[in-house]
């Protein structure tokens, strides 16, 4: 595989120090690659725990046991997890690492080229498999705890699997040969995880599968997303619930009306439409067209048009022409979403579109990167400035020297806009929520205090 070739340091093997027995049950769980990752890092974290593991999360020092929880979903992820793992065998030939395993996306995608050429890795494991890691690790699993998790994130909120895999076959998309068909979790066993979360003192649930809009229909011979975000609604004490990653075909209209109807759930939608162009959509294996996209914006913003929305785009895919990629343009430009994703398209092999010719070049698909993000720069910039002198719900996640940092139900955790409060006008808790008058605005941050009369 030319990605690890390209990255592999032979170290030698007279330097290794492998490690006969976990004397110190110290364990740096590194999580790399999506929020779907994260929850797994999560269940296992608790899971040795319960067995008297000291667990930590991306740890900077290097703990005696190291887990890698790997991403192989396009180039510059592939490239990131083997990095981080190369600096890790390293740590682990100095002494500081005594047992080192990798596990998730890339390992379940490439395990035998890892194995053959990082030996210095003592395990590798793929995908759901963390029944198999706690067994290498001599941990008994715990079924109590199978349903609960030890949150790497801030306490007041947690992403909230829902399905494992994908049924879709995008032709850029290698998840569905990485993580199978889509599985539905039941709607009880969802509502069973989401009070676990609420008694821990979690307040914003954000639902995240590789498809939120196709829950159930494996399970129900139906899609019941709008049924299982109503049953969620109803927990007693969970202020919040945030939807990631809504396919646009086939989209619940449903899911609107209750959206509208409830205030827990946050007016934002993240909607990967990936493109406009008619052509390139069909290449990609869409099964939607550009009318129909834009009509489901066009219904969204009618129903509820205090809603912030989020897509991701690709630039660069294989035929994507000067004209096509201008009707890209011309389409973000008139559309002015909330919020905006931007990826070069990368070429992966065992994807239907690796058998096209890459013909768009590394500089010129960056160039229509940052092109597309400038136009969203200015957009962002537009619609933040409409917020000064009004009065937001924020939550606070953090802070730094001289700010506390929060967000508004309009923007996710990491991905998004953020509020900045200063601390020298107020005292404020994290988890918290507090009504906010916005004084300032630039790019992709909003500058305000609390709003005493409102408080």
């Amino acid at each position: 595989m030319p990605i690890i070739q390209n990255f592999v340091i032979q170290f030698p093997r007279d330097q290794m120090k492998r490690s006969s027995s976990l004397i110190e049950c110290k364990v740096n769980i590194i999580t790399l690659g999506c929020s779907k990752n994260t929850v797994d890092s999560e269940q296992l974290a608790l899971q040795l725990k319960a067995n008297d593991y000291k667990v930590a999360f991306d740890s900077k020092k290097h703990l005696p046991i190291t887990l890698i929880n790997t991403c192989g979903f396009i180039h510059d992820a592939k490239e990131q997890s083997i990095e981080v793992i190369l600096s890790c065998i390293e740590a682990k030939l100095e002494g500081k690492i005594k047992v080192l395993i990798v596990f998730g996306c890339l390992s379940e995608r490439y395990y035998s080229e890892l194995k053959k050429e990082m030996p210095e890795v003592d395990a590798f494991f793929g995908v759901n498999q963390i029944s198999d890691i706690l067994n290498y690790l001599q941990v008994k699993i715990n079924p109590e705890l199978l349903s609960n998790r030890l949150l790497s994130t801030p306490q007041h909120y947690a992403y909230l699997k829902i399905s494992e895999g994908c049924n879709h076959r995008c032709s850029f998309c290698i998840i569905p040969k990485i993580r199978g068909k889509y599985t539905s979790k039941p709607i009880e066993l969802i509502k069973k995880e989401a009070k676990l979360l609420v008694e821990t003192g979690v307040k914003e649930i954000i639902l995240i599968a590789q498809d939120l809009t196709y829950y159930g229909y494996d399970l129900y011979k139906k899609r019941c997303l709008p049924k299982l975000v109503d049953e969620l609604s109803k927990i007693v004490g969970l202020k919040w619930i945030r939807l990631h990653y809504t396919y646009p075909n086939h989209f619940p209209i449903e899911l609107l009306d209750i959206m509208q109807a409830n205030d827990k759930i946050c007016n934002y939608l993240d909607i990967p439409i990936q493109h406009i162009n008619n052509t390139i959509l069909t290449s990609m294996q869409r099964h939607i067209s550009s009318d129909e996209i834009k009509k489901l914006i066009d219904t969204i913003r009618n129903k509820i048009p205090d809603i912030a929305l989020r897509t991701s785009l690709i630039v660069g895919y294989p035929g994507e022409t000067k004209k096509r990629f201008n009707e890209l343009v011309d389409f973000v430009e008139k559309t002015e979403f909330d919020r905006l994703g931007i990826f070069t398209y990368s070429h992966e092999e065992d994807t239907k579109a690796y058998a096209l010719k890459d013909n768009i070049s590394k500089k010129e698909k960056q160039r229509r990167k940052e092109e597309l993000m400038l136009i969203q720069q200015n957009i962002s910039l537009k619609k933040n400035k409409q917020l000064i002198g009004k009065t937001l719900n924020v939550v606070i996640d953090t802070s730094d020297k001289n700010h506390y940092i929060g967000r508004t139900q309009y923007d996710s955790p990491e991905v998004d806009n953020t509020v900045l409060i200063s601390k020298k006008q107020s005292t404020l808790s994290s988890g918290n929520y507090y009504p906010v008058l916005i004084e300032k605005a630039d790019y992709y941050d909003l500058y305000g205090n609390v709003n005493q009369e409102e408080k």
